[in-house]
């Protein structure tokens, strides 16, 4: 008697909301939307902030701090899961985050928030260093691609509503509760996340043999590339002004950059080796190309243009749809990854280079918006692309250091282009916005075509 013929069920991708991710994937969600939109919402309280704690520089010094110390917090929390599992720095990061919200609602003082400011920086850059690490752990590499598209999502709707939101609180009930408000909402994420950091991965590990793993010198070169990227943002911001004492402390900044940023990077990346020395480094070409000129588009659009603070934030809301669109866009299928990277790194390129056609006379101001609308696109299908080509290129005890070095990467590219545009309008002049602008969008198309150029050799080495 013949046995008969079993049919094998169909295969079913896990989906990141079924039964073996859903609590890990709310959770993870409702950190990153909790936040970004602190990070969207503050600029749009900060008058406010300034005006009650008499301080008018309050606004560029608040992101300094947050940025400076969040750099910091990226490598120390990739040293730390490494070694000891993403648990422990994902817990402290919330933690710290929670006490900067506190503290920055409580500020007494321009000195007490800028420090709270810094203390949510921390926070902020354990938690997500550490968060993806809990992907490359706990998710199964098909189930990456869709929780990184939503991880996209989970940045664009705070981008969508952060700024709006926040400035109706603080017309309201005042801008201190724009901190104090996210405070109760960490609470249901890490009940959540309760089953992800007791697994997964979060078990202790001896970590990795490489340079890269040695704490003292890693610690060491993570606080002298966050003083570095600290002093060649206050130095540049001084040229216009003051260029000597400027100009010295932009040289101190390069110099302690040049000296330990690449030791938070794998070896040959300032120099695009195959692999994923590439990889890592997309991540900040594509951030300093789109975020160089992102910055820049509002006072493009209400100064030379002029639109309303409303119509400029719909202009850059087009743009995150366009993101978020490119997200779920990747995460349809399996694709090749460079190449996909290459088209998204050309979208942005081609976005940035059509801006500027909506300073021709005769031209609706609109074309700036929908040209960004491309850029956002490019974006979407390239960062979560980048990183998960990272975790499928990280050996397990060097996902936490790789983790931190595309945060690095990320935040030092976005942070240069915006710092070094912001030069390029002083020293043309507030009169003229618009050559201004060009030259900006100058300087970030060449980073962009870098991108398209060097996007094959994500490949790993055959």
């Amino acid at each position: 008697m013949t046995a008969p013929k079993t049919v094998d069920a169909p295969y079913e991708p896990p989906r990141i909301f079924g039964p073996s991710y859903r609590t890990a994937s709310l959770g993870i969600l409702l950190v990153v939307t909790l936040i970004a939109f602190e990070g969207m919402s503050i600029g749009a309280v900060m008058p406010a902030a300034s005006a009650d704690l008499n301080a008018l520089n309050l606004y560029g010094m608040s992101f300094s701090a947050f940025l400076i110390a969040g750099l910091f917090a990226n490598v120390a929390a990739g040293l730390w899961s490494d070694r000891r599992g993403h648990a422990v720095p994902f817990l402290l990061g919330v933690a710290l985050f929670v006490v900067g919200m506190v503290l920055a609602g409580a500020a007494w003082s321009k000195e007490v928030f800028i420090v709270a400011r810094a203390v949510q920086g921390l926070g902020g850059g354990f938690a997500v260093v550490a968060i993806y690490v809990m992907i490359a752990r706990v998710y199964a590499p098909e189930a990456r691609p869709k929780i990184f598209a939503a991880l996209s999502t989970a940045w664009v709707l705070p981008a969508l509503v952060g700024p709006g939101v926040g400035g109706l609180i603080a017309e309201t009930v005042g801008w201190r509760w724009v901190f104090y408000g996210i405070v109760p909402l960490v609470i249901p994420a890490l009940v959540m996340l309760l089953p992800a950091l007791r697994g997964g991965g979060s078990e202790v590990s001896a970590g990795g043999t490489g340079p890269r793993s040695r704490p003292l010198p890693m610690t060491l070169a993570a606080l002298a590339t966050a003083v570095g990227a600290g002093a060649l943002l206050y130095g540049a911001d001084r040229l216009h002004t003051d260029p000597v004492p400027g100009g010295i402390v932009t040289a101190v900044g390069l110099a302690a950059l040049a000296a330990a940023l690449p030791r938070l990077l794998p070896p040959k990346a300032l120099r695009f080796g195959q692999g994923l020395p590439t990889t890592i480094m997309m991540r900040g070409v594509l951030s300093a190309a789109f975020f160089g000129v992102n910055a820049f588009i509002p006072l493009v659009l209400q100064k030379e243009l002029g639109f309303s603070l409303t119509e400029a934030g719909v202009a850059l809301t087009i743009g995150a749809l366009g993101w978020s669109s490119g997200s779920h866009l990747q995460a349809r299928r399996e694709w090749d990854r460079p190449r996909l990277v290459r088209f998204g790194a050309f979208a942005v390129t081609a976005g940035i280079l059509l801006t500027p056609l909506a300073l021709i006379p005769g031209l609706t101001g609109w074309i700036m918006a929908f040209a960004w609308m491309l850029a956002g696109l490019g974006m979407g299908v390239s960062m979560s692309s980048v990183s998960i080509t990272t975790m499928r290129q990280s050996p397990d005890a060097e996902q936490g250091a790789n983790s931190a070095a595309i945060q690095v990467v990320d935040t030092l590219g976005s942070s240069l282009t915006i710092g070094f545009g912001g030069v390029l309008v002083n020293l043309i002049g507030h009169d003229d916005i618009a050559t201004g602008y060009t030259a900006i969008v100058a300087m970030t198309a060449v980073v962009g075509a870098l991108g398209v150029a060097v996007a094959g050799r994500m490949r790993d080495a055959s």
